[in-house]
């Protein structure tokens, strides 16, 4: 898409999703405090009036990007809650998710976005805010409603599914996550681990 009359041969600007591509690379860069409208403008060979008018500040620019960005990946693990909830063998199936989760939560992307709303939480709380709701927590929600059904599946016991959501999803990838965003050395330990303990606690005895 356009945003302005161009010359003959000359490269679109870009708008809408685009343009907040082009942003989140700038802030990814540079933090809240380094980017600026110049700079994306420039990036989205767009003049800073139409930037100006998409976006009317740096704020409201950065919320965009964030809000894109958690809606993006809010259903991101669906398919992998399927699998699961269709498995035979739910040791099997939930190391399998357990796996797709780490994959998909120490995604060097998923992790840079993770660095720059953390730095900037105290700045912004309302997007710090904001991206833990629409994506850590519905994330969770999605994962307790496929809880539900595996345990009536399973004859698992979970007095509180959105509790045992969050409890697997810490056993998976607490340790990793902790040691990617401090260290980036440290192997993680298996997924097994993780399966079997969360099971030991919620086999019906």
């Amino acid at each position: 898409m356009t945003t302005e009359a161009r010359a003959p041969g000359r490269p679109a600007g870009l708008t809408g999703e685009d343009l907040l591509a082009v942003a989140r690379d700038v802030f990814l860069e540079r933090g809240y405090g380094g980017a600026s409208m110049e700079e994306v403008a420039r990036r989205a060979r767009i003049s800073k009036a139409s930037l100006y008018r998409e976006h009317p500040s740096k704020s409201a620019l950065y919320e965009a990007v964030v809000r894109h960005w958690a809606s993006a990946g809010r259903d991101a693990m669906r398919p992998a809650l399927e699998r699961l909830q269709a498995a035979d063998d739910l040791r099997q199936g939930l190391a399998e998710l357990a796996e797709t989760m780490r994959f998909g939560i120490l995604s060097e992307p998923v992790l840079a976005m993770r660095r720059l709303v953390t730095a900037e939480a105290v700045t912004q709380p309302e997007v710090a805010r904001m991206y833990l709701e629409e994506s850590w927590n519905t994330n969770i929600r999605n994962l307790a409603e496929t809880l539900r059904a595996v345990a009536a599946r399973h004859g698992l016991r979970m007095d509180d599914v959105d509790a045992a959501a969050a409890d697997l999803t810490w056993l998976v990838i607490g340790a990793p996550l902790n040691a990617r965003l401090l260290a980036d050395d440290i192997e993680a330990p298996p997924v097994d681990r993780a399966v079997d303990l969360f099971l030991a606690g919620h086999r019906r005895r």
